[in-house]
């Protein structure tokens, strides 16, 4: 089978996403390295490798570097660890969800490289300084291009001759599952009704002050909130005693949590970081045919605006939830009906499909020939670094 290289900045066991969706699926074709962000060890410099599924490898280095990410000074010890990543006169497909690692192409000659563009990372919070240009040099370099919904695809469009929009998608028959109310989970058993849930990562995309507005006009709504917590300050978080965090939790359990509530959320922040997503939940809220309500998030309201909530100031955010609630039988199944109509039209197994068509059909050749593009790896994204740190053989 032909290599995949994927650099990927989030981690393979946080929250099961787009690149774990697409990886599980493309597995079915290539034989997967999926080379993580560093993490912080003392002593030598390693490479974990840990078989996670099918024809997926996750390779974890571990340095004693305290800078974080992909960062310019990881880049020297990351190259080292990664030299012997694929035997000699292998060129493989080298993807990337982050340009920060752009760096680390130099030396693995690859036979086309994918830019799967999923976030608009500059735009969230504590975003590298760098971030931009490499994005610019990967865009240059890259065979096809991929964007994580319609908002992205207009961003990046003029950017890049063959690029492509996949919206997140959807594994419906997983979803479907909370259709079946009597498998709420046992962790919520003792919260009652209504219940009004999110899940998803707790950052700074959510509108914390929406949720806590929430709250108080409604102390009978039961807010359930699962996901982890990153990049803010728990303390900000409300705290009123009918806001429950349920911290994070596996795939596997989500549609439990789903099956137990009466409404689902999307309470998102419109800032920066909010401008460009396409949030995979609103399919899978979908998927399980329960009212939804989401704040003006432009691929939310474009695609969804006739079957999901909308609405834009907290008092809007709040009345909607009201009337969601009060759907009588009649309106839940035109609802329902329209939800299935939408959930049809899409699944991750069609988008992955599609994408390896894609990867298949591109012409390498945008980026310059190898050792040409070597150069300019070297002069235009790698940084004049250090030495790099003693390292040790794979673990």
């Amino acid at each position: 089978m032909p290599t995949l290289i994927v650099f990927c900045h989030l981690r393979w066991d946080f929250v099961f996403q787009r690149p774990q969706h697409l990886m599980t699926r493309l597995a079915e074709h290539y034989d997967i390295l999926f080379v993580e962000e560093p993490v912080y060890s003392e002593g030598q410099a390693y490479l974990k490798k840990t078989a996670v599924a099918p024809n997926i490898t996750v390779c974890q280095p571990h340095t004693a570097i305290h800078a974080p990410g992909f960062h310019d000074d990881q880049i020297p010890t990351l190259q080292t660890l990664l030299a012997d990543l694929v035997p000699e006169g292998v060129q493989p497909v080298v993807w990337f969800y982050t340009p920060m690692a752009l760096p680390l192409l130099q030396g693995l000659y690859p036979s086309k490289i994918v830019y799967d563009c999923m976030d608009e990372l500059a735009m969230f919070k504590n975003a590298p300084k760098q971030l931009l240009q490499r994005e610019s040099a990967l865009l240059n370099m890259a065979d096809v291009v991929f964007t994580g919904g319609p908002s992205l695809y207009q961003s990046k469009r003029d950017r890049h001759a063959n690029a492509h929009c996949f919206s997140s998608s959807v594994d419906a028959r997983h979803f479907r599952q909370a259709q079946d109310r009597a498998i709420s989970h046992s962790d919520q058993a003792a919260i009652p009704h209504p219940r009004l849930g999110f899940y998803g990562v707790i950052d700074e995309r959510l509108d914390v002050e929406l949720v806590s507005k929430m709250a108080d006009a409604h102390p009978e709504w039961q807010i359930v909130m699962v996901g982890p917590v990153v990049k803010i300050d728990p303390a900000t978080l409300p705290k009123q005693p009918n806001v429950h965090y349920m911290g994070q939790r596996s795939y596997d359990q989500l549609p439990q949590f789903l099956a137990g509530w009466d409404v689902c959320l999307l309470p998102f922040a419109m800032n920066d970081s909010t401008k460009f997503i396409s949030p995979t939940k609103v399919l899978e809220y979908m998927a399980a045919e329960l009212p939804v309500v989401s704040t003006p998030i432009t691929d939310v309201k474009v695609p969804y605006g006739d079957v999901v909530a909308v609405a834009e100031t907290p008092e809007q955010f709040i009345a909607a939830c009201e009337r969601q609630l009060a759907l009588d039988a009649d309106e839940r199944q035109a609802m329902a009906k329209r939800m299935r109509e939408v959930v049809a039209g899409t699944s991750w197994d069609l988008t992955a499909a599609r994408m390896h068509e894609l990867i298949e059909s591109a012409v390498p050749g945008r980026h310059a020939r190898l050792p040409a593009m070597q150069d300019a790896v070297r002069a235009d994204v790698l940084p004049v670094v250090a030495t790099p740190a003693p390292v040790a053989k794979t673990a």
